[in-house]
């Protein structure tokens, strides 16, 4: 999820209820909240867990709450972020995977601090996010079974791109309730062929209703399938490496969101008027994708 925030800079509760009906709407399976793309590394640990704690009581219970705010460098601090945020009701809390070593540390560390993590952490379900900022640290597949065999972890967030390192991952914690998402579109299609349990990303954030078609639907209708595929993929590949997250929030702007491109990470300025032509070519695009889905809009 995003985090809207006021022009005064604060997050703005009145917008951030309205984009929750926008998610649900679109009938996701989940929302991740306080994540990246929700800009927690600029949140302080009372907006973190406001946020969570707001999403939470919003959705009354509707669909599965997960949430992170895991940015702390002491691992005390983490621990406690983490206590924290259990507390505020949300399904799941997801341990950012870079926070728990560092880029030079060692696998064995890594797992030490986890183990911290589990014996000082309430028995609440918890799971991974492996986050590319600060750095991009992926859990190897024998630590992930031995993550699986615990029986405290039951989701990650996979942003290796690679389909032989998600094939290898599912099959170590298969049998269990351990589930992968993919974070990558381009990678998306031929990991749900085998055994990924859904889509976890940035592009959920333009037309999640497309995407949760795809995945509901990429077994029956191969027409179709690859033709929605293939609009995502360049979708994504126009979108990522524009400035998200303004140009997400622009996207919900024409989608009836009353979201403003304030963010903590990128100046509004710098989004220009020919990069918001862009966006509104693509919504165009997707409207027309919703309408041959029949796909009932949401605003």
């Amino acid at each position: 999820m995003l985090t809207p925030f006021t022009e005064l800079n604060k997050v703005d509760y009145v917008v951030l209820e309205q984009m929750i009906g926008w998610y649900l709407k679109s009938q996701v399976s989940g929302l991740f909240a306080v994540c990246q793309s929700s800009e927690m590394f600029y949140l302080s640990l009372s907006e973190r867990l406001q946020i969570a704690s707001f999403i939470r009581k919003k959705t009354d219970r509707y669909t599965p709450v997960i949430a992170s705010g895991h940015i702390s460098v002491k691992l005390e601090d983490q621990i406690y972020e983490l206590k924290a945020m259990a507390d505020t009701g949300v399904d799941a809390v997801i341990l950012v995977t870079n926070r728990l070593a560092n880029r030079e540390e060692s696998d064995d560390i890594w797992k030490t601090n986890v183990e911290s993590v589990l014996k000082e952490v309430p028995d609440i379900p918890l799971g991974f996010y492996e986050c590319p900022y600060p750095y991009n640290r992926l859990i190897s597949p024998d630590l992930l079974e031995w993550c699986s065999e615990t029986g405290r972890f039951y989701f990650l967030k996979d942003t290796s791109c690679n389909l032989e390192e998600i094939k290898t991952k599912i099959k170590v914690v298969e049998g269990g309730d351990f589930k992968i998402f993919n974070a990558n579109m381009e990678t998306l299609l031929e990991s749900l062929k085998f055994g990924v349990a859904g889509y976890s990303g940035v592009m959920a954030n333009f037309f999640p209703e497309l995407l949760v078609w795809l995945t509901r639907n990429w077994g029956g209708k191969p027409d179709r399938v690859k033709e929605l595929f293939e609009f995502l993929k360049v979708t994504s590949l126009a979108f990522e490496n524009q400035l998200y997250p303004l140009n997400a929030k622009y996207y919900m702007q024409l989608d009836g969101v009353k979201i403003l491109l304030n963010s903590r990470v990128k100046e509004a300025s710098q989004f220009t008027p020919s990069q918001k032509k862009k966006v509104k070519q693509f919504y165009t695009l997707s409207s027309k994708y919703k309408k041959r889905y029949h796909l009932v809009p949401r605003n």
